[in-house]
């Protein structure tokens, strides 16, 4: 019998840590399958990312679809992942996806995600941002849904501040995902 490979989707978004995809990338496709979803914001800051990787975003979503009995990409896209992971995930998404709020695809799919696969979301902002009281209001409202945090880092970043909120490295992300990805697989 042939096991076939775990299915990531993976999430990025507005934050300028996704300059750094590339290395995420690379990741990622060691674990499994991946495929994309990026926010209209994400492609400001987008490099180019293996082609094994397709990429889906908001026009997709309306494109895809004509009629009843159309598949329906934010579901069809929930119901093909084993895991989703949105790194970086921005202030504007936590907060969104906290909200409910479903404007884009990758909002859509957050939002139709089934709980019982993992949701990992690995915050990115500014150090003034991550500190707001808000963005711990949103974090604990999704780790109650079930999604886990992928804590950011200290360290200089791109605005020129330094502190707390740089994006993980990409071989913490990576090991995280594939430690859930052990764990879920095998049951």
């Amino acid at each position: 019998m042939n096991e076939r490979r775990p299915r990531i989707l993976w999430g990025l978004t507005g934050s300028v840590a996704t300059i750094r995809a590339d290395r995420l990338a690379e990741q990622l496709l060691q674990l499994g399958d991946v495929k994309a979803v990026v926010t209209h914001r994400a492609r400001a800051f987008l490099p180019v990312l293996p082609e094994s990787i397709s990429i889906h975003d908001d026009q997709d979503e309306w494109s895809t679809w004509q009629q009843l009995g159309d598949p329906i990409l934010h579901i069809e896209l929930r119901r093909w992942a084993d895991l989703f992971v949105i790194a970086p995930a921005s202030a504007d998404v936590l907060a969104k996806m906290s909200a409910g709020i479903s404007d884009t695809l990758l909002l859509s799919v957050a939002r139709a995600w089934d709980f019982t696969r993992p949701l990992l979301v690995a915050p990115a902002m500014n150090t003034l941002m991550w500190e707001h009281p808000t963005t711990a209001e949103h974090l604990n409202r999704l780790t109650s849904w079930g999604a886990r945090v992928i804590s950011p880092v200290s360290k200089k970043l791109a605005c020129e501040d330094v502190g707390i909120g740089a994006l993980a490295p990409p071989e913490e992300i990576a090991e995280r995902v594939s430690d859930v990805l052990k764990a879920t697989m095998r049951s």
